[in-house]
């Protein structure tokens, strides 16, 4: 059963994430929204903290990418990735779109509930500190109906997917992700 979410939360959502309207299955499209209403109504971080607190708890003070310009930048990525590949790879390795965007959409909605704000700054809270962002974003998808392979996407982006087979549209989220990580944390030393 879906829990009951705030219309403010979803507009929120809506607000943040114009990439949803990529997504052409309309239940896929309303369960995305709906993860990432949950995740806000929830969470103690605001739709104008996400666009300013550093995307990693890593950054120090010369990291000025944003939460949601990270997210949104994998989102782009990833959607750039699944179209070559379907372009030059379908018949052996088609990329469904849908889920893909979808994913990459829910990949860190968990770090809404994995964070905290302290004096003005972004810090792991308690819940953080015991459930990573892939768990408590499965099962904040979980909650709002999102189908297994979308949190196939969100349980195996990060670290905790190395451990087991990836989809392909995993696999391309994880490394949108990473690509525009790991150059900060060599240039920044994080």
């Amino acid at each position: 059963m879906t829990p009951e979410i705030n219309p403010e939360f979803i507009k929120q959502a809506q607000e943040l994430w114009p990439e949803l309207e990529w997504i052409k299955d309309a239940a896929l499209r309303e369960t995305t929204t709906n993860t990432w209403a949950l995740a806000l109504q929830k969470s103690v971080l605001t739709p104008a903290d996400l666009n300013s607190i550093p995307f990693t708890l890593l950054a120090g003070p010369d990291l000025k990418v944003t939460f949601m310009d990270h997210k949104r930048a994998v989102v782009h990525i990833a959607k750039d990735c699944g179209n070559q590949m379907n372009l030059f790879f379908r018949n052996d390795l088609p990329v469904d779109m849908d889920v893909l965007i979808a994913g990459a959409i829910l990949a860190d909605v968990g770090k809404l509930l994995e964070y905290e704000m302290k004096d003005g700054k972004s810090v792991q809270g308690s819940y953080g500190k015991y459930l990573r962002h892939p768990f408590s974003g499965v099962s904040l998808a979980e909650m709002c109906g999102v189908p297994a392979e979308v949190c196939h996407i969100i349980a195996t982006h990060a670290g905790e997917g190395n451990m087991v087979k990836r989809s392909v549209e995993a696999y391309v989220v994880h490394h949108a992700d990473f690509m525009t990580f790991e150059p900060f944390r060599e240039r920044l030393k994080i």
